[in-house]
């Protein structure tokens, strides 16, 4: 982890990634840049958060599918606590309901880490400048999802699913968060996607939403 004091010209950046090969080959690229310089790193959502207040990044680049805490929940609470910090979602994926998870928590772009360097620089430096970057292939996603509203309930990720399941079974938070190896407070912000999703006021009425529209598979023969 590098630190230091904001020399002139320079955009700082931070670097958050679970593959240490990914986190290396990044720093590799951006010492190309002059105007670049690499501050700190994290392997998972909830080091970046941490990190983050230790070395006062201008940019973030963010993966988003990580053990712990993943990049849009660490994204919303690095936006709430440092609002004039911006972050780039940087991921291999492109699905839309991860598109739509990283804008939504706080993130000014969406770029995916097959780009060149070159690009990665210039989203780098639109970000600073408060200007947002879209991949290509994620901004069709987008457009492709607005074209048919979802069910309620269909907008639900994988993650919120699996959370809505341990609902139905009777689970806290606590105990979901055991299960799942994640921290409660990722839970507690997965819990209020579910909540805000399914148009219901709390995490009973989330189960019971749940049952009705047959949301998740209940085993019949589980003991009561």
């Amino acid at each position: 982890m590098t630190t230091g004091m904001k020399k002139d010209n320079l955009i700082r950046v931070m670097i958050v990634d679970d593959h240490l090969m990914v986190r290396d080959g990044l720093k590799v690229f951006l010492s190309a840049y002059a105007d670049l310089q690499v501050v700190g790193e994290a392997r998972d959502g909830e080091q970046a958060v941490a990190v983050c207040e230790q070395v006062n990044p201008d940019v973030i680049l963010m993966d988003i599918m990580m053990p712990n805490m993943d990049g849009p929940t660490a994204t919303q609470r690095i936006r709430e606590e440092y609002p004039s910090v911006q972050v780039i979602a940087l991921t291999s994926f492109t699905d839309s309901d991860l598109v739509q998870q990283a804008i939504q928590s706080g993130a000014i772009a969406y770029v995916l880490k097959d780009t060149r360097p070159n690009q990665l620089a210039g989203a780098i430096r639109a970000a600073y400048q408060g200007q947002v970057t879209l991949d290509p292939a994620a901004a069709q996603a987008l457009v492709e999802s607005t074209q048919a509203p979802p069910s309620i309930g269909g907008d639900l990720t994988n993650r919120e699913l699996e959370i809505l399941s341990k609902l139905v079974d009777g689970m806290s938070n606590k105990q979901i968060a055991a299960t799942l190896s994640i921290s409660p407070g990722t839970v507690r912000f997965h819990v209020s996607n579910i909540i805000s999703k399914l148009c219901v006021s709390n995490r009973t009425e989330a189960v019971s939403q749940a049952l009705q529209l047959r949301l998740v598979n209940i085993d019949i023969d589980k003991p009561g």
